[in-house]
């Protein structure tokens, strides 16, 4: 589960998967587990970049969204924000030579500092906002927010409300069980929705990948404002 978590009080993050030790088998693991092709290629198609469209990746991990996202649009601006080093060491690798045409940001969203002149106008995160608390949910939101240009496009793919007993019950022996139930219960309750929709205008809810993990729902949503 990519990841941007912080504690207020210390900057902590927890680990890709839980644990540091198993952070190399991330990939395999959010392969196997999470139907990781279908919504990381509805992110890639939702998004539709164009040569000079500017994109932050919040919570990059691996680097496994932002390449797909390389691949579709080569033009395209990008910043994967990890605080996650190992986990950032891994995104460059996959990367090879192209690394260096990504702005890498080793931290959180709250210490990103934009280059002059560059503000985005789609982000994209997933599967972030289900290991933190409730009130870091909300500031990430609303940090998202401050930074998008007028109309720009936010797209968010994370264990969201869980929509059956299966799906809970599924999400409990997995997800909860490496996470942790206090941060991630609200998000199995439906808590981020309710946010989502309170910050940005137009949210919709794109789809929902039933996964052996729980649920993983996509929604959409725009700052206010007309876009530039």
């Amino acid at each position: 589960m990519s990841n941007i978590t912080a504690s207020e009080d210390h900057g902590e993050f927890t680990p890709l998967l839980g644990k540091s030790f198993l952070t190399p088998l991330y990939d395999r693991a959010i392969g196997l587990f999470t139907r990781e092709h279908l919504w990381r290629q509805r992110i890639v198609e939702e998004l539709h970049l164009i040569p000079g469209d500017r994109v932050i990746d919040v919570g990059s991990g691996t680097g496994t969204l932002l390449k797909a996202l390389m691949t579709d649009c080569p033009e395209a601006g990008l910043i994967g924000v990890e605080p996650d080093q190992e986990a950032l060491a891994l995104a460059r690798r996959k990367f090879g030579a192209g690394a260096d045409l990504v702005k890498w940001h080793n931290g959180f969203l709250e210490s990103l500092e934009l280059p002059a002149g560059w503000q985005p106008n789609k982000i994209v995160s997933s599967l972030v906002l289900h290991q933190v608390p409730l009130r870091k949910k909300q500031a990430i939101l609303e940090t998202i927010e401050s930074l998008l240009v007028p109309g720009g496009t936010v797209l968010i793919a994370d264990y969201m409300k869980q929509d059956s007993p299966l799906m809970r019950s599924l999400f409990r022996a997995t997800v909860q069980s490496l996470d942790g139930i206090s941060d991630t219960q609200p998000s199995a309750d439906g808590e981020v929705e309710k946010l989502f929709a309170e910050i940005f205008t137009e949210p919709c809810l794109l789809h929902r990948f039933p996964t052996v993990t729980g649920t993983i729902s996509l929604w959409r949503g725009y700052k206010k404002g007309i876009a530039q």
